[in-house]
């Protein structure tokens, strides 16, 4: 196991737990649910997402021997049929609303066990979670071919239209029975919505009009896979033709050294609406070309030419040094769709020459890191403000339309709010434009503890400004609030002169910082003060109105005060 653990470590992956289906069920369920659950040994492997080879057991095992240098990395080849001898996919011009691309291929004489055929569904299964999004973009489909005869049609028709028995059931549904009848199951309710409002419904049918499968929901039970299987048809359907040709190159790769001659594809043909066609899977190998210097300086390694070539390869990117060893030519193969730049390259150098192994420099920059002006003034504010008997809170920065709004007897577009699109909560749908509701919430929720209360929080808000490239902007607020039987005016006051005593700003009109008598909606009439500082308004201060106070389910009177600190800095 520990052998297994540096293997997977060295090669990029990480071996997360060693298990078995009984400690699973008995960490989850309990030792009583676990009975009779199977002993035998498992291995969580966390594969990297961009790597769809190592989904499954029959790639993670290649990759492991061809880095180990036991094997040589297979060549995959696709035959071509003889003239009218391949299998052919057309797709009607229906399709195009809704799903309109399809890849098909052929796996010839395959052999399959228990083992390998649950590989062959749980890869697809991995697929469909992670490329395929779901099955948002790619769908995939696999048939026993003895059981239906080409060439294949893909459509798109009216729900009530399609009729057959689907994956496992026992007897024919029409399409919209077959929506009803999946509503509730854990596993397939998930994909009912992509097709479900649409008008057709995508279907696959062969020459005699048995159907083949209903993308992306279910396939049919006709041409069901079973262990006798020998030849398979392979069918993706989707929307995003770049992943559908990812796709069946993964499993095709993955599961030709089943067959009768190991690592070749049977090619099928795919006939477009406008009269085209193309032959799929496309198995593309190609060549980039690399820099040995550019991988060495970019990982900080002194490696010659053919080491590197040699290191590449053992990823599975057959290498060798050209040129006379001015550059080395990495051969792509069609499994490896993650390798999009140089970049990916050296990244698989480095794996290989193992991250463990490569030498700490100091950098040959030398600069000394600073804080941040704003977050520096916070942090000593924070400081005196309990110094002077306050107590921080820390509040989140999303909150509820009521919060910023009626509660505080705003109207929300007055507030200049930023809105979360589909906030998954009540509590969140805006970010907050002032810190008082936080603090008030907090009070609401501390409300058993001694009074006074006295609370402050310095953190950013958030408006709209249509200025930004974002276009919205933070600033960072100062926020206190004293509660208690009486409002307390002149201790919020009192609070405002120290900050400013400790700002270094005088108490006057030239250069220093006045309050002036106003209106504020969360304020009591005539209880309220603007506060102005560096010859601009910074904020205000005053006792809360007694209906806000009530809407925040309070009961005593209480004093705020709340200044944007940043013309300090």
């Amino acid at each position: 196991d520990e052998e297994f653990d540096e293997l997977c470590f060295e090669f990029g992956l990480e071996l997360d737990e060693i298990t078995s289906e009984k400690d699973i069920i008995s960490k989850e369920k309990g030792e009583e649910k676990a009975k009779g659950a199977s002993d035998v040994v498992l291995y969580k492997i966390d594969v990297p997402a961009n790597r769809y080879d190592l989904l499954c057991l029959e790639g993670l095992v290649r990759g492991l021997q061809v880095f180990k240098e036991r094997i040589n990395l297979p060549r995959y080849e696709k035959i071509i049929p003889a003239e009218g001898e391949g299998q052919r996919l057309i797709i009607t011009e229906q399709t195009a609303r809704i799903r309109p691309h399809a890849v098909a291929a052929v796996l010839r004489n395959i052999t399959f066990t228990k083992d390998r055929y649950d590989s062959f569904i749980d890869l697809q299964e991995k697929l469909h979670q992670n490329i395929c999004r779901k099955r948002a973009l790619v769908a995939i489909g696999t048939h026993d071919l003895d059981t239906i005869s080409g060439p294949f049609t893909f459509t798109a028709k009216a729900p009530s239209e399609i009729k057959f028995k689907p994956l496992n059931q026992s007897k024919e549904y029409t399409a919209s029975q077959i929506m009803d009848l999946y509503r509730t199951d854990s596993h397939l309710r998930h994909y009912l919505h992509l097709i479900e409002n649409k008008p057709r419904y995508p279907v696959i049918y062969d020459s005699n009009g048995v159907v083949l499968s209903m993308p992306p929901i279910i396939n049919g039970d006709h041409t069901k896979i079973s262990l006798n299987t020998r030849n398979v048809f392979i069918e993706c359907t989707g929307t995003d033709i770049t992943k559908a040709k990812i796709v069946l190159d993964i499993i095709v790769t993955m599961f030709s050294e089943y067959c009768e001659k190991p690592f070749t594809v049977e090619a099928a043909e795919v006939v477009y609406p406008n009269g085209k066609t193309h032959i799929y899977p496309e198995l593309a190998y190609r060549t980039e070309k690399v820099k040995p210097e550019y991988i060495n300086k970019k990982v900080g390694i002194s490696e010659t030419p053919p080491s590197l070539a040699k290191l590449l390869t053992r990823m599975c990117l057959k290498s060798h040094v050209a040129g006379n060893g001015s550059h080395i030519e990495v051969e792509i193969p069609p499994t490896r769709a993650d390798i999009i730049h140089a970049c990916d390259i050296v990244e698989d150098a480095a794996i290989a020459y193992g991250y463990n192994n490569i030498q700490m420099v100091i950098p040959k920059t030398y600069t000394i890191a600073n804080q941040l002006p704003l977050n520096k003034l916070a942090e000593l504010l924070r400081l005196d403000l309990a110094a002077a008997g306050f107590t921080e809170a820390l509040t989140f920065a999303l909150c509820s339309q009521e919060d910023i709004a009626d509660k505080l007897g705003m109207d929300i577009s007055a507030t200049n709010a930023v809105h979360i699109a589909n906030p998954k909560t009540a509590e969140f749908q805006v970010a907050r434009t002032t810190l008082l509701p936080g603090l008030l919430k907090t009070i609401a929720a501390n409300r058993k503890m001694p009074l006074p209360l006295k609370l402050f929080e310095i953190s950013d808000i958030v408006v709209k400004d249509p200025n930004t490239d974002v276009g919205a902007r933070n600033y960072r607020h100062l926020c206190a609030i004293y509660y208690n039987k009486s409002p307390g005016f002149e201790i919020i006051h009192g609070l405002l002169d120290r900050v400013m005593q400790l700002l270094e700003v005088p108490p006057n009109e030239e250069n220093g910082y006045t309050i002036k008598a106003a209106e504020g909606t969360a304020f009591f009439p005539g209880r309220c003060a603007e506060v102005f500082a560096k010859g601009q308004s910074i904020g205000k201060l005053g006792v809360v109105h007694p209906d806000v106070i009530t809407k925040f389910e309070l009961t005593m009177p209480c004093s705020a005060l709340e200044i944007n600190i940043e013309p300090f800095v």
